[in-house]
């Protein structure tokens, strides 16, 4: 027995945590998709994606076509055309990091985070759509 599809209403639900989800982006250089794991955290009601300091092929993809697809793995699987938005501002990138390097144990470290680590911020189109 199939189970019905999730909602916009339970999809946006599923989005408010922090969890481990796929992304697939395109290669800025290949033009190949590439899927990988990766944390997504929720933010004062934004999605927000990130990483420890230093460069990340994901996030060079991510800035060359903002376009990819969020592929939730849990509670239920459904993959999500999204945008991401890079965090260029010093201010934004804190307020926006302070949470995720305390959920990694890692709030020594934020000023290396605020100046160094990929942050993008996530917005589901079709999910905006039909709300």
């Amino acid at each position: 027995m199939q189970s019905a599809p999730p909602t916009p209403q339970t999809l946006a639900a599923a989005l408010r945590r922090h969890q481990l989800v796929d992304i697939t982006t395109t290669g800025r250089r290949t033009g190949r998709r590439i899927r990988i794991e990766i944390d997504s955290h929720w933010v004062d009601n934004t999605v927000v994606i990130s990483g420890m300091p230093g460069r990340r092929d994901w996030y060079a993809n991510l800035i060359a076509d903002g376009r990819f697809t969020f592929h939730l793995k849990q509670p239920f699987a459904a993959d999500l055309v999204a945008v991401a938005t890079p965090v260029t501002d010093p201010e934004e990138r804190r307020r926006l990091l302070e949470p995720i390097t305390r959920t990694w144990g890692a709030s020594a470290r934020i000023e290396a985070f605020v100046a160094r680590s990929p942050l993008v911020v996530v917005a589901f189109p079709d999910l905006a759509a039909a709300a």
